[in-house]
């Protein structure tokens, strides 16, 4: 609709990690979008849906409260399964250099919305201390045990009603364990919890220093509360609430493959869609930027270092 993509190129890396694209050419794939995101300039992110090590279930399947723990058992079945998924990601990713041959930095947000009970590694599954560690536990891992240092790791919790700086912070890893702060938030038509919640994250990237963004939202068919599509969606409940907060990206979910568009399953529109023209209004206002619009995003700043 807008003739541009979107500034932010975002996967999920579950599959690579836990096999269940072994055999096939998804990771191919996968590697070939991903250099072509980077070949436009675009910020590259990353998730994981990941199965349950423990139950061979999904990453939905919260029916064992100990997975975290057998994770973080040294020498444990899940232990060994789960390194033998970071060590999957680690090689996937080392793999992925630019055309100049130097590694794509890409944000990873494992264990995301950790603040709701739907995942193993959710609020019904692990402590408070579990799920730090095991935040830990990969980090580590992956840049000591196996040199992936072109990882950015970014926590995500979802919080769609009015919340506070505390409940961003929940299960807090440490600032040495997290480099980006996401926020998912699935408030509906509730634009006044979202324009507090940015608030309170803008504050907290200044407190911490560190770069912060909405990493999900959106309403799955683009629909209001009775039901009917929203034409004014992406002015109303998007920009409005968000500007001036000083975050850096807002990423909508997915829009699940449906060429006939008999189902509701996306949030993103697409031409026809009633909300199109005033999502063409949101890509050409002056407080958004689409992959057209970015400025050398793998360039450092002049006067900028990192220790």
């Amino acid at each position: 609709m807008s003739g541009d993509y979107p500034a932010v190129y975002s996967i999920d890396f579950a599959e690579i990690m836990d096999g269940r694209s072994e055999g096939n050419t998804m990771n191919e794939h996968r590697k070939r979008t991903i250099l072509e995101a980077r070949g436009r300039g675009e910020v590259i992110m990353a998730n994981a849906h990941l199965n349950n090590p423990v139950t061979g279930g999904d990453s939905w399947d919260n029916s064992n409260s100990t997975v975290a723990k057998e994770i973080l058992s040294s020498g444990s079945q899940a232990n060994i399964v789960f390194k033998s998924w970071l060590d999957k990601l680690a090689v996937f990713v080392k793999d992925l250099k630019d055309d100049k041959g130097n590694a794509i930095p890409i944000i990873f947000r494992p264990f995301h919305e950790h603040t709701q009970s739907w995942s193993w590694w959710g609020t019904s599954n692990t402590t408070q201390e579990e799920f730090i560690n095991l935040w830990k536990f990969t980090v580590d891992y992956l840049k000591n045990e196996k040199g992936v240092h072109n990882l950015i790791y970014a926590i995500s919790p979802q919080l769609d009603g009015v919340g506070t700086k505390s409940n961003l912070l929940y299960r807090w890893p440490g600032d040495n364990y997290v480099d980006f702060i996401g926020l998912d938030s699935y408030h509906g038509t509730n634009s006044t919890a979202l324009t507090i919640n940015t608030r309170n994250l803008a504050e907290l990237s200044k407190e911490k220093q560190k770069p912060v963004g909405i990493t999900e939202t959106g309403i799955e068919g683009i629909r209001q509360g009775n039901g009917q599509e929203y034409p004014m969606y992406w002015t109303e409940e998007i920009l409005n609430p968000i500007i001036g907060k000083d975050i850096s990206m807002v990423i909508m979910w997915r829009n699940k493959y449906d060429p006939s568009h008999s189902g509701h399953h996306f949030y993103g529109p697409y031409i026809g869609h009633s909300s199109a023209d005033n999502f063409v209004e949101f890509y050409e206002s002056s407080f958004t930027l689409f992959s057209g619009d970015l400025p050398d995003m793998y360039r450092m700043p002049d006067g900028v270092t990192v220790n």
